[in-house]
């Protein structure tokens, strides 16, 4: 089930208190997500599906990021996103994924955009999610976070969107990067300062997924708890393996 923005502004606010290493992050986030929220109820309210609709957004964005963000980030969008040309060559290329993004800066502000109208045109699809496929049944795009809830004496697993924050079931041993199957090649890894999250990674791809344990925190919203273990991202980078798909901070 999608958290709400409201759900991921609190948890965002809980958790940077929680976990003070994370919590300059989180706080960016948390506005981040502010922002975000009336995108979605206004593009809700007009039913629209047009990716141009977003570009009135971008100076009130670059402002925000010039004021709480990265210098890099706002050095980005002052420099780079001045005109309507740029706004829109960018938001298209993202959404049509026919550009490889090897400029986080540029992803970053596309994804805020992209996120709450991609939301916004789930929330009115129809999603077949028989399929169990390792990318969103949706729109395509790679998952962030997997999610593990209870499920008789065990735990179904489930991956989020990247994009649309679309929740679809999918197999626990198995790598959603490489289709890996034997357990013995797909390590989890834990840490005693965030139980209730978890690395789950592939030595046969050397990437890594993580997931967030609701039998452990049912309070959690994966999202925002996988932004605030980055301290987990920096462990599996440092032991080799590289993360799926990044979020919103591009981390």
């Amino acid at each position: 089930m999608t958290a709400s923005f409201d759900e991921r502004i609190s948890r965002a606010a809980e958790l940077s208190k929680t976990f003070p290493a994370a919590a300059e992050l989180l706080l960016f986030y948390q506005q981040l997500t502010q922002f975000q929220k009336p995108i979605h109820a206004e593009l809700s309210s007009k039913n629209e599906t047009d990716t141009n609709a977003l570009l009135c957004y971008f100076p009130a964005l670059i402002k925000l990021v010039k004021r709480a963000g990265p210098e890099p980030l706002a050095d980005y969008g002052n420099q780079h996103l001045r005109t309507v040309e740029a706004q829109q060559e960018l938001l298209h290329a993202c959404w049509q994924r026919g550009t490889d993004f090897s400029l986080c800066s540029a992803q970053f502000y596309a994804r805020v955009l992209l996120q709450p109208y991609a939301e916004h045109l789930a929330s009115r699809g129809q999603i077949d999610f028989s399929a169990a496929t390792p990318t969103c049944p949706f729109c395509s795009a790679h998952p962030v976070v997997g999610v593990l809830r209870g499920e008789g004496d065990g735990a179904s697993r489930r991956l989020i969107c990247s994009l649309c924050s679309t929740e679809w079931p999918f197999r626990r041993v198995i790598c959603p990067n490489c289709g890996e199957q034997d357990k013995d090649n797909l390590p989890v890894y834990t840490a005693p300062n965030f139980p209730h999250v978890r690395v789950d990674a592939c030595d046969t791809c050397q990437t890594y997924i993580k997931s967030v344990d609701f039998t452990k925190d049912g309070r959690a919203v994966p999202v925002v708890d996988e932004l605030a273990t980055v301290a987990l991202n920096i462990w599996a980078e440092d032991h080799g393996y590289a993360k799926l798909e990044t979020n919103l901070l591009g981390m």
